[in-house]
């Protein structure tokens, strides 16, 4: 790791990094949309992988919360070639399936109308369909594959605004690695569909329902947002998972999985020509398509501070947002700014207060982009009150440093520590093929232009100690934040004594 950072930080410092990293950049966009992003780096014959759809959960339908996350999971399902038997038999199992469960939810949507003496024959039936069209599975063959031809770090993410798949190959698998990520975007099998629904449902309840963390930070969301679907966590809601099917899943991927919607990232030991044979030959076969819009809801203006109480018997936990606007702003630099000086590291502002001085808090933590940066989000703050103080009193003093930030100028010395801390945190990303594929793809994706890597260090760089106090005077007020934090769940009532 240390000698690929060396490698990187000369590339970031100077006026000519970026016509040097162009060199080795090689893009091209196929007939059909799709945009490759190649850097060539030969230190050692492996390849990193990144392929970036734009697209996640702030495209969820309404009523199908948590179905980009359902489609991720059966990106690894295989293709009608791998992972089953006999593909036409399981074709047919698998719209038997689908038959019946019509039939289920016609008799079931009736309400209490709903003759109960046809369900439970209808849901044996749909339990039997199920399991004769999962005998045709070889079950884990796609990531097996992957993994028998020495692929490494196989995984994929579900964000508001994205969906990710990556991992790497030695340098000698590159055709293999196109022939199945194309393959997996051009004909998904939607196999195992509702078992594999059991394990997202899982999941939400492991991530959120388990978790006094995930909780918070759900009723937080689902507070601060009013209307804009940044409202609703990628894990979904647990009625919109328990009765996911198969075909809106199928909606959601020909609607966002249309090449001109889909970059990718590739870095490592790779020659560009033989790349762009490569993507002729295996990602033009994919059919092109219409961009999908997006939400068209506005979140609209706040009114005045929100809050809410989350129950939750665990360590108390609070989370305190403002209403920022979208990544595309030109104060995005200067709220990065911001929250590495309130909150960057043990250096922060919070920290020194709240954790090392005071001692009121085990965590002071902010996050200048949240839940994401497509559409306008949120400012945030996180805080872990210490054994003995509550939430109420690390509350007051987080304000009272944002108060006193938007009186006091930061000094010169921080600002430029802050600065070089910023520059360091972007070169550790860089530092691997993943870390590249991944982010020129991202930064291709959010800006238009994977060169926002360099020029976004410019705009750090010109970052003023007013321009800081300003956009906090700004944006952490009163009338944009929502509060939430955890309580202590209610206990019985105890009868007055007499």
């Amino acid at each position: 790791m240390k000698s690929a950072l060396l490698l990187v930080i000369p590339l970031l410092l100077s006026a000519q990094s970026l016509k040097d990293f162009e060199k080795r950049v090689t893009e091209f966009t196929l007939g059909n949309g799709m945009h490759f992003i190649i850097l060539e780096r030969h230190d050692a014959p492996v390849v990193s992988f990144h392929s970036y759809v734009n697209a996640g959960a702030v495209d969820d339908p309404s009523g199908e919360t948590g179905i980009a996350h359902m489609f991720e999971h059966m990106a690894f399902k295989g293709t009608e070639t791998i992972g089953t038997t006999n593909f036409p038999a399981e074709k047919k199992a698998m719209d038997e399936v689908e038959r019946i469960y019509d039939l289920y939810d016609a008799e079931r949507n009736k309400g209490t109308k709903a003759d109960q003496s046809k369900l439970a024959p209808l849901q044996e039936q749909l339990k039997a369909a199920m399991e004769k069209a999962n005998t045709y599975v070889v079950p884990n063959a796609y990531p097996r594959i992957i993994e028998e031809n020495g692929g490494v770090g196989m995984n994929a993410s579900t964000a508001q605004d994205s969906t990710n798949y990556f991992y790497n190959f030695p340098r000698n698998r590159l055709e293999l690695w196109f022939l199945l990520e194309s393959q997996r975007f051009y004909a998904p099998v939607f196999r195992e569909f509702y078992k594999e629904r059991d394990v997202v449902r899982e999941e939400r309840r492991m991530r959120i329902e388990s978790s006094p963390q995930g909780k918070l930070v759900e009723g937080l969301l689902a507070t601060a947002f009013e209307a804009h679907p940044y409202r609703n966590s990628p894990a979904g809601w647990a009625s919109d998972i328990e009765n996911f099917r198969l075909p809106e899943a199928v909606r959601f991927y020909r609607r966002n999985y249309v090449p001109s919607n889909i970059t990718i990232g590739i870095a490592g030991d790779v020659n560009p020509a033989e790349c762009k044979r490569m993507a002729d030959k295996y990602f033009s076969l994919l059919p092109s398509g219409p961009m999908p819009s997006g939400p068209r809801t506005i979140e609209p203006p706040q009114q005045g501070e929100k809050r809410v109480k989350v129950e939750s018997p665990a360590q108390p936990f609070m989370a305190i947002a403002y209403k920022r606007p979208n990544q595309n702003d030109k104060d995005d630099a200067v709220l990065d700014v911001l929250s590495d000086v309130l909150a960057g590291g043990r250096t922060g502002l919070l920290y020194t207060e709240m954790v090392r001085d005071k001692q009121i808090a085990l965590a002071a933590e902010s996050a200048a982009t949240f839940p994401g940066g497509k559409y306008p989000n949120l400012f945030l703050f996180f805080l872990v009150p210490n054994m003995g103080h509550t939430v109420e009193e690390n509350e007051t003093v987080c304000y009272g440093i944002i108060e006193r930030l938007k009186k006091e100028k930061i000094d010169e010395p921080t600002l430029k520590r802050i600065k070089t801390k910023i520059r360091a945190g972007l070169i550790r990303q860089l530092a691997s093929n993943s870390g590249l594929a991944r982010e020129l793809a991202s930064y291709y994706v959010n800006y238009g232009d994977w060169r926002k890597l360099f020029t976004s260090l410019d705009e750090i760089d010109k970052v003023t100690a007013d321009d800081v106090q300003r956009v906090a005077k700004q944006y952490l007020i009163p009338e944009t934040r929502t509060v939430a934090y955890t309580v202590q769940p209610a206990g019985p009532q105890k009868e007055d004594s007499k």
